[in-house]
């Protein structure tokens, strides 16, 4: 089989708490480490851009803290963040150094990625570090995210990185070294998955909970990272990473599970589209509207069905079908009053609906991106 690490360009990398920090003494594996950055030098070798998406920050501060033994509120692991973030960097940054690469360090939250400006900024940062030859260690900006705002999970995170620069590899290092079709430690019988061509339901569905600890993330949240990495056109691999060196087993064709790339990616605007994890409203569609997206039509007033949740000109809203299964997600043309006006109308009635002129379409296809 051939090696699809070693045909890679540029690869995101996640790691998480759980891997950086050891959860008895909340002390940093720095041997660990180090043959990460060796494994990132061995990339760079081969021609392979490499971004970072490390957890660790709020793990690294507990002890020094006092914040061991219980869960933390919302403020104290803000506290956290802000004072391990100096030395997650400073760790990564000394690490790769003796690799004779740089660090550049890029904090980022969820509205970085869903608002569309902040988007492309953020994408021109990390690909200028990368032209002089950097390697960005991104975290999430854990010290001023709230609840309601925060990625939640670092793997949904380096899936948009992914997204975001055009990167065609995203591993992700776990404790697990892939995807089984039941959870491994609780069923004997369960089998590994090498390769998931498709994020078919029945896949989604082995997802589970959480696993206890710092770790934020678990089977259930690199699925979902996998279905933004390979919507945008990337592939993704879920890799053990509990000994020194994950990154050169995976090179040397390491036990893993790798996902594939979809297709049908689209334009870099639609790849943005797919790959947004917040969205602002719901519309749900009927059967007609519904066979009309898939061939490829813009979605009109007149097949809508309902409107739900409050949303303004321009914002992410999901479609979904009288069932309650989504077919895309897409640009609105109306903001949600507006919106439901019309919805059911014929577009040549938008004017005597709303009292001024509109655009024919709710969503125009060009703004839309379909989900299978």
């Amino acid at each position: 089989m051939t090696n699809r690490l070693a045909e890679a360009r540029c690869v995101v990398i996640k790691i998480g708490s759980a891997l950086l920090v050891d959860a008895k003494n909340a002390e940093l594996r720095h041997h660990w480490l180090n043959t990460v950055c060796e494994d990132i030098a061995r990339l760079r070798a081969l021609g392979a851009d490499v971004v970072v998406v490390s957890s660790g920050a709020i793990a690294l501060a507990r002890v020094r803290l006092g914040l061991t033994g219980r869960r933390l509120r919302l403020d104290e692991k803000q506290a956290a963040a802000s004072v391990g973030q100096i030395q997650l960097a400073q760790a990564w940054s000394s690490a790769l150094a003796q690799q004779n690469l740089t660090a550049g360090q890029l904090l980022l939250t969820p509205g970085d990625t869903e608002d569309r400006k902040r988007h492309l900024n953020a994408r021109a940062n990390l690909r200028t570090l990368l032209d002089l030859g950097c390697v960005p260690v991104i975290n999430e900006n854990d010290a001023i995210a709230t609840s309601e705002i925060r990625f939640g999970d670092n793997d949904r995170l380096a899936a948009r990185v992914t997204q975001m620069i055009g990167a065609d590899t995203l591993i992700l290092l776990s404790d697990i070294d892939g995807l089984y079709t039941a959870d491994p430690r609780l069923d004997p019988d369960a089998e590994h998955i090498p390769v998931v061509e498709a994020l078919t339901d029945s896949i989604m569905a082995m997802g589970g909970a959480p696993p206890p600890g710092y770790s934020s993330g678990g089977m259930h949240t690199k699925l979902l990272a996998a279905q933004i990495a390979t919507r945008a056109g990337a592939r993704m691999a879920i890799a053990s990473g509990l000994s020194p060196h994950p990154v050169s087993t995976l090179l040397d064709t390491g036990r893993c599970t790798w996902f594939l790339a979809s297709e049908e990616a689209g334009p870099a605007r639609k790849r943005w589209i797919a790959g947004a994890i917040q969205t602002k409203g719901r519309v749900i569609v009927d059967q007609g509207a519904a066979r009309a997206l898939l061939k490829g039509s813009s979605l009109l007033p007149a097949g809508v069905r309902a409107i739900d949740g409050s949303f303004t000109q321009g914002d992410l809203v999901v479609i979904l079908d009288e069932g309650g299964h989504e077919i895309g997600r897409g640009l609105t043309a109306y903001d949600a009053e507006d919106a439901r006006k019309i919805a059911g109308h014929r577009s040549e009635d938008i004017t005597g609906c709303l009292g001024h002129s509109g655009r024919d379409e709710l969503i125009h296809r060009d703004d839309l991106v379909l989900i299978r």
